[in-house]
């Protein structure tokens, strides 16, 4: 059985190209017992993947040259010689971009049972919202009535960050990149205040939605905008780095200003940290985020892009900020159900 796969063409430099991609026919090996064969029904693209294209040393290893890139999918089981699975089950993990895949099981996992929708198994209720659970409430430790601040705020992971410090009981501040990303984290999110970075003066801007300072920072986006916030953080503040994507594209590191005498003056701290150091208690996070979600204590938005030949367009969407919340791909619809 032949597939349609987008391969790592090249390494690129600076921002990805249409050259980065190829598009290619591959073969599938027969299935063997213990694996098994899926339909690739959604694709999510996520900033962190910018990383795996590059050569580096990372806490991941950098997606191979001319292999397929992979990221967070659902598929369908087509086919099944593993006792776990069935045809027509939807699972979930990380998975190669093709139309169609072998899987051995290993990081797959069932879609939970009466999830709706389904793509929610990628956002808030996926890796997105373990990543804002566990980096807000273990790195960032909000405590009722602090300020919190999000950059990204719009993003997948920033809007469910905020909304997990208010319900917390904390003052939530958003940086994003637009008014109407301004807007949709204000009224439908929750946010107490929002700043649009692209046309707000910064500092001034999070002196007036922050007038008791800034305790916990959430970074998504690093640069210029957390230099800003830097400046208003508290005594004894938080900085939880998640994100840098300011810089993945960037030829050069660009030079900024000298911080750490701040954290040296207002005790400081800042801590990076991936979301699969918490992998232990992934189910203690996706049960708490998939009440909030059926609740609807926790609010969630999708930017779908329809069709597997438009993967590359929509991974490079997300450095031109065309998603607000979590970006998807559709490649195709399930066939037993």
């Amino acid at each position: 059985m032949k597939t349609e796969a987008i391969l790592l063409a090249k390494r690129p430099v600076g921002l990805p190209g249409p050259d980065t991609f190829e598009f290619v026919q591959r073969d599938l090996p027969e299935l063997r017992d213990g694996e098994l064969l899926l339909r690739t029904l959604w694709l999510s693209v996520d900033p962190y993947m910018r990383g795996r294209m590059n050569d580096v040393k990372s806490y991941t290893p950098p997606f191979p040259v001319g292999e397929p890139i992979r990221g967070g999918g659902i598929g369908e089981v087509v086919e099944s010689r593993h006792p776990a699975f069935r045809p027509g089950d939807l699972v979930t993990g990380d998975l190669p971009w093709q139309r169609h895949a072998v899987s051995d099981g290993r990081g797959i996992r069932a879609v939970p049972a009466g999830l709706t929708p389904v793509t929610a198994a990628l956002g808030v209720v996926g890796m997105t919202g373990l990543t804002a659970y566990f980096g807000l409430l273990e790195i960032g430790r909000p405590k009722p009535g602090e300020t919190v601040v999000i950059s990204g705020a719009a993003g997948a992971v920033g809007g469910v960050a905020g909304q997990i410090a208010k319900l917390n009981g904390c003052r939530v501040v958003g940086i994003a990149g637009s008014q109407e990303k301004v807007r949709y984290i204000t009224e439908e999110l929750g946010f107490d205040a929002g700043i649009n970075y692209r046309t707000d003066d910064l500092r001034s801007a999070l002196r007036e939605a922050c007038p008791n300072g800034v305790d916990v920072y959430f970074d998504n986006v690093g640069g210029a905008v957390t230099d800003a916030v830097v400046f208003q953080m508290n005594d004894f503040g938080r900085i939880i780095l998640c994100g840098q994507i300011a810089a993945y594209n960037l030829e050069r590191p660009e030079l900024g200003p000298r911080l750490f005498p701040l954290f040296v003056m207002r005790r400081l701290s800042a801590q990076g940290f991936i979301v699969s150091d918490f992998s232990r208690r992934f189910d203690e996070g996706t049960r708490r985020l998939a009440a909030w979600h059926q609740e609807g204590r926790i609010q969630s938005r999708e930017t779908v892009v329809e069709g597997f030949e438009r993967l590359p367009d929509a991974f490079l969407g997300l450095f031109r900020g065309d998603n607000i919340g979590k970006l998807l791909v559709k490649v195709a619809d399930p066939e037993h159900r």
